[in-house]
């Protein structure tokens, strides 16, 4: 049975929710599922905006016939070649043979290598700038490529001001029946998990978020329509600026938070007195985490928040502890900069790893060490440990100070 909801009169979410999926992309844990959103616009002429995962094609056909009654489709706006949301391109092309295929260059490569479209006369191949005219509606097309493959664009509604922003401004979670932002809480929880996606998913691309965000500012935007998570309407503002912040790496607290690895114990004790004398000497909000307990993209989500981060771990086989080792690499692959970093290194007999976290952090630009040598204790803390780590705290308080 249809299952749909009313953007405008004339435009409507025929995306659908899936609950059951646990991994995004096969990486990404989901706490509450995902959305995937598809619009469709019935003007003079009838325009889809993107599909959905193949997971939803049941639903999502079943929405469309409803929508489009006896009309015919007469063009299907390829925005994002990803198979979350192109997975039916092939599909729509056989049931609707006739529809233009709206796409940018590359996208229609991407197509041709996902897909056997018979009729290739049917593309309608756009570049920036470019309109196209349904009736009373007319779509702008905006390039917004590596945000986040080279081949995405964005499309924006002179008429109803709507800004179809492709994998912009999404987030993690299925829609319950609520679409709209000001139907539910934009609470922190929301922001947590729209912070992770972005951080996750499009944040080693920060520069061509800019320039998406520049291109975007000078649009007079009412509605932004993401192909994942709720439509914005009255929070554009606030996420304009955490667009702003996590795309050119500010954090957007002063805050810092610990990363760590510890096999018998002894690595997450040094980690808890820190924690406890940066307490003591006023710092709040600090957070913990376990590497080889949360997922690395929690702990990405969370440097990209604040301004300072330890990172203490075990020696591992003469090396990083795996765990640690794998947040490090998604830390250098998402292109954190800007940030403020505390070593620690633990091992029996040959503590190595610290100045090997060094040498990879070291490649991030506007990286900043806060103790010039990591911090180096063999197995246990003990009293010498402790008058170190209490000068270590010391000198993080400091740094969040300045």
């Amino acid at each position: 049975m249809y299952n749909y909801r009313k953007v405008t009169d004339d435009i409507y979410n025929i995306g659908s929710s899936e609950r059951k999926l646990n991994i995004f992309e096969g990486v990404y844990p989901l706490n509450n599922g995902v959305s995937y959103n598809s619009y469709i616009i019935t003007d003079e002429k009838t325009a889809l905006l993107d599909t959905v995962d193949l997971h939803c094609a049941k639903q999502f056909f079943e929405n469309l016939e409803e929508v489009l009654k006896e009309r015919k489709l007469d063009y299907l706006i390829v925005q994002h070649m990803e198979p979350d949301h192109a997975a039916l391109v092939g599909e729509i092309t056989r049931r609707y043979p006739d529809v233009k295929i709206v796409c940018s260059q590359k996208a229609q490569a991407m197509i041709l290598n996902f897909f056997e479209i018979k009729n290739k006369d049917n593309f309608l191949i756009i570049k920036e700038n470019d309109t196209l005219k349904l009736g009373r509606h007319e779509l702008a097309f905006v390039a917004a490529s590596m945000v986040h493959w080279p081949e995405v664009m964005v499309s924006y509604d002179k008429t109803s001001k709507i800004l179809f922003a492709a994998d912009a401004f999404g987030s993690f979670g299925a829609l319950n029946g609520n679409m709209f932002d000001y139907e539910t809480k934009i609470d922190e929880e929301y922001i947590k998990e729209a912070r992770r996606y972005f951080t996750n998913i499009v944040g080693k691309y920060g520069l061509q978020v800019q320039m998406l965000l520049k291109k975007a500012s000078s649009l007079d935007i009412k509605m932004i329509c993401p192909l994942h998570g709720l439509i914005l309407t009255e929070s554009i503002p606030l996420f304009l600026d955490k667009y702003i912040k996590w795309s050119s790496y500010e954090p957007e607290d002063n805050e810092v938070i610990i990363a760590y690895s510890s096999v018998y114990g002894g690595t997450e004790n040094i980690v808890n007195v820190l924690a406890y004398k940066l307490a003591e000497k006023g710092i709040k909000n600090i957070k913990m985490y376990d590497t080889s307990v949360t997922h690395p993209s929690y702990i990405i989500a969370e440097a990209f928040r604040v301004s300072h981060i330890v990172i203490a771990s075990t020696t591992y086989n003469a090396g990083i502890f795996e765990t640690m080792e794998t947040f490090i690499n998604s830390l250098t692959a998402h292109n954190l900069k800007n940030r403020k970093y505390a070593l620690i290194q633990n091992g029996s007999w040959a503590p190595v790893c610290g100045n090997q976290i060094k040498t990879m952090l070291e490649k991030l630009e506007g990286t900043e060490f806060i103790n010039s040598e990591p911090l180096t204790v063999k197995s246990a803390l003990n009293n010498n440990g402790r008058i170190e780590l209490e000068k270590l705290a010391d000198n993080i308080v400091q740094s969040l100070k300045k």
